[in-house]
């Protein structure tokens, strides 16, 4: 069978040179796009930076600000991200299962991989993420598409490829490479080498180009015995190679191994017959070649209106009206002609700049980037009805890609975070987490009291140590014990300072260690996709009129769920902070004077 090397070799060159049919008109080649976008994204010409008559060509990018836009509009945040159990007697263990993984996410940084994540989601249309154990933690990295070699149309059931440029230094630091291999390439990647222009080139300073392959192959792949070759299993092959003088490969493999698929491949709208989606600078394709069409006659005509070229009939400038013109330049005419002006004024400009005009207009709207979404100042005269039409329906569209991202986070959640943070329970290690008001009374209902148990023996055995250092050693009085619900009370107040934030050790919730807590907690995750900014003012102002009715009817007990409610939506004030307020002493009346003392006058 072909060894890994050669997979490699000959994936790399389907990737390079072929394009998947998709139908009879439209064909895909992945590279081809990539370069595309990556083109646009950084605003460069495909076909070079100069026209054939050696100008230079403007670029008027419009594809990054509305991938920007894409990216805001279905952004995901950590808060977004909560862990919940399948089971509802598990409601308050999962409320700690909950702060645990947000504490997973702080120090992890999570965040930055989720923020990188949506970026690449919005420009591309779907992105590739990679999740490795490194020195007992998790590290998510968002690959970028342009060291990746992929099937066209499937990602999952073909071969991976990334590409990865390491230093000397790294690979000799690498405790799983094979290190007789690694000093072959490196003695063999020092040689000069030519490059295509026939220049020698030193190669000691420059990054090693290794290759991942990530496969679910025959074992016989992986081993060279013939006996596994009915034995599929998902392996990694990290290699590289060479060209000596001749035009001979020389291969190095440098590990090689069993693996778990640590890659997720996730669509804001998944296409049929192509492994990318569609993002926002690949449906603009056509608007920014035409923008940047329109900006290049327009820079052309007004470059050649600034100059001022005059034509003669004298006969010592017959031929030489050709070339580059420039200002005093003088062409050559008819006999019997005066020196004249040229009249080189463009009479086109106008409806270059009004075509311009148009592209960038349909340009947003195609994308469903229009002004209503991004808060730019409608026309004079539209309706605020139309606007909020208009927003809505544009919001529409956010709206399933906000969804299709949720979905591809629990997937990423189930697959790979959530098993290394049940591999990390064992410990007794402290937790901080921020609880709504809701969760902060089913959480307290068992930490307050096991705390102040905690707090009351810890009393009792100082009071104990006391009395054994003062030299009494018979007759000695046990020291009383406190009221529990005083002790309580007492943890209770301690509490009501820290706002919603709770720190929590496994035995002060009942176990010695995490894995005990959690050892019957049925794991899962939600992602709460809703559009905050269309969805927000319509729950205020329902929480509002639910408020105004249960204060018409006199119902205090859900009048204050629904404030407390309110407050959180808002973030004005937070629950607990209320509950701090109203549990503030009143200040003493001022009283009343003694002497009339007249009104203010009202000023009109």
């Amino acid at each position: 069978m072909e060894t890994a090397l050669e997979i490699i070799r000959k994936q790399e060159q389907d990737y390079i040179n072929t394009s998947t049919q998709i139908s009879e008109y439209v064909d895909f080649s992945p590279k081809e796009n990539i370069d595309k976008i990556e083109a646009y994204l950084n605003s460069r010409h495909t076909s070079g930076p100069v026209d054939s008559l050696g100008r230079e060509k403007p670029f008027f990018n419009i594809v990054t600000a509305n991938a920007n836009v894409w990216y805001r509009a279905t952004d995901i945040d950590r808060a977004n991200i909560r862990i919940k159990s399948s089971q509802s007697a598990h409601h308050i263990i999962s409320l700690l299962a909950d702060a645990k993984s947000k504490e997973w996410m702080r120090k992890s940084n999570f965040g930055v991989w989720l923020n990188d994540w949506g970026r690449t989601l919005s420009r591309y249309g779907s992105a590739v993420s990679k999740f490795v154990e490194r020195d007992g933690e998790l590290v998510c990295t968002v690959v970028p598409w342009n060291r990746l070699i992929v099937d066209a149309i499937d990602f999952y059931n073909n071969p991976v490829i990334e590409k990865l440029y390491y230093k000397p230094a790294q690979l000799r630091k690498n405790p799983l490479f094979d290190q007789e291999q690694v000093e072959a390439l490196i003695e063999h990647a020092k040689q000069s080498r030519e490059t295509s222009g026939g220049q020698k080139v030193d190669n000691k300073s420059e990054d090693i180009e290794v290759y991942e392959l990530h496969i679910e192959e025959k074992k016989e792949l992986l081993t060279g015995n013939e006996s596994d070759s009915n034995n599929y299993v998902q392996q990694v092959h990290i290699c590289s190679f060479l060209m000596d003088e001749k035009g001979d490969y020389l291969d190095y493999t440098l590990y090689s191994g069993e693996e778990k698929n640590p890659y997720h491949i996730a669509h804001l709208i998944k296409e049929d017959g192509r492994v990318m989606a569609i993002g926002a600078v690949e449906h603009l394709f056509e608007a920014q070649w035409m923008v940047n069409h329109n900006e290049k006659a327009i820079k052309d005509q007004l470059e050649l209106a600034s100059k001022l070229i005059f034509q003669t009939s004298d006969p010592a400038y017959q031929g030489k009206n050709t070339g580059d013109l420039d200002t005093g330049s003088i062409l050559y005419h008819e006999a019997s002609q005066p020196l004249t002006q040229l009249a080189n004024i463009s009479h086109d400009i106008v409806s270059l700049m009004n075509s311009k005009g148009e592209w960038l207009r349909n340009s947003g709207e195609q994308v469903s980037a229009g002004d209503a979404i991004k808060g730019n100042t409608m026309p004079s005269g539209t309706a605020a009805r139309q606007v909020e039409a208009l927003q809505q329906e544009q919001h529409s569209l956010f709206e399933l890609m906000t969804e299709n991202k949720g979905l591809a986070l629990e997937e990423i959640w189930r697959t790979f975070v959530i098993p290394h943070i049940k591999k990390k329970l064992n410990t007794k290690d402290e937790i901080v987490g921020s609880l709504a008001d809701a969760g902060i009374k089913q959480i307290d209902s068992i930490y307050i009291p096991n705390k102040a148990r905690k707090m009351e023996n810890e009393r009792i055995k100082k009071e104990m140590f006391k009395l054994l250092d003062s030299g009494i050693n018979s007759g000695m009085p046990f020291p009383e014990e406190q009221d529990p619900a005083m002790a309580q009370a007492k943890v209770a107040e301690e509490m009501q300072a820290l706002g919603g934030t709770r720190y929590f050790k496994p035995d002060e919730i009942g176990e010695a260690t995490w894995k005990q807590i959690f050892s019957d907690f049925e794991w899962d995750v939600e992602v709460e996709v809703t559009n905050e900014q269309s969805d927000k003012q319509t729950v205020l102002a329902n929480l509002s009129t639910i408020l105004a009715n249960l204060a018409r009817m006199g119902d205090t007990q859900n009048a204050r769920l629904v404030l407390s409610k309110l407050l959180e939506e808002t973030g004005v004030m937070s629950p607990m902070e209320l509950m701090q307020i109203e549990s503030a002493p009143m200040p003493e009346p001022t009283p009343a004077p003694t002497e009339e003392i007249a009104a203010p006058q009202l000023q009109t």
